[in-house]
């Protein structure tokens, strides 16, 4: 649930507009509501600041329109990630107020402004045009957790005068996710260049040799630039989350 629907409700029990009865059964289903298939996590905006993020994939159609249901009524963001387009195409008539993103394959459903929870911007770097999908998971995950987010795409080490250009941008930024898969060494390059942290997000992009993304992403363990962080293989959503955590005022 989130806070501020919460506080809301309080304040309508305190001055008498809502009865004690029915705010007991608006709170029942604290802090989880089981579905049978899902225990839907209501607490989780209280504990960690946002709610629990919907991961689509291996989930029907059913399973997922249930949970996002049970979301809605608890909270005003709801995002869920890796949402295959047939998939979306079923659920988006029933939720008007949600907005399906083909190139990530993220769906996000809002119910009025996202209040800003950041204290400066994060700035979402891609290696390469291909890496793109993956970054927007990161931008789109910390724009609905209430961030200001810049990105800064295709600028990989091929062509570095690309990345160079933008030093004002670089140095505004609270943070940084970068993306890249190949070689992956965009972040060990822009963590030489800054003094804020850097998460590091290795792709499955490249030929034979980059095994999947775990070229990259050993490249990314073994940097020898400092304040880099590195998340999974493809897990955009993972960094966005961690920016979001590093960037929020309080």
């Amino acid at each position: 649930m989130d806070i501020e629907i919460l506080e809301e409700l309080l304040e309508e029990v305190r001055s008498g507009r809502v009865p004690v009865a029915e705010a007991l059964e608006r709170l029942r289903v604290l802090p989880f509501e089981n579905l049978g298939f899902a225990r839907v996590d209501h607490h989780r905006q209280l504990r960690q600041g946002f709610p629990e993020v919907v991961f689509a994939s291996g989930k029907s159609v059913s399973q997922i329109r249930g949970i996002l249901i049970a979301l809605q009524s608890a909270t005003a963001s709801i995002l869920v990630t890796r949402l295959t387009p047939e998939k979306a195409q079923a659920l988006i008539p029933e939720f008007p107020e949600g907005r399906y993103h083909p190139d990530s394959q993220v769906l996000t459903i809002t119910q009025g402004e996202i209040p800003d929870r950041g204290r400066g911007v994060i700035v979402v770097i891609s290696a390469g045009t291909s890496d793109i999908p993956v970054a927007e998971e990161a931008l789109l995950t910390a724009q609905i957790m209430g961030h200001r987010v810049e990105p800064l795409y295709d600028v990989g080490v091929a062509g570095l005068h690309r990345l160079l250009a933008h030093q004002e941008l670089l140095s505004r930024a609270t943070c940084f996710i970068v993306v890249a898969g190949m070689d992956g060494a965009l972040p060990s390059v822009v963590g030489g260049l800054v003094d804020k942290p850097v998460i590091a997000v290795p792709t499955s992009i490249g030929y034979g040799a980059s095994f999947g993304g775990l070229a990259a992403l050993l490249t990314m363990l073994n940097s020898c630039a400092t304040g880099v962080a590195v998340v999974n293989i493809d897990n955009g959503f993972g960094a966005g989350y961690l920016a979001a955590l590093i960037n929020r005022k309080d």
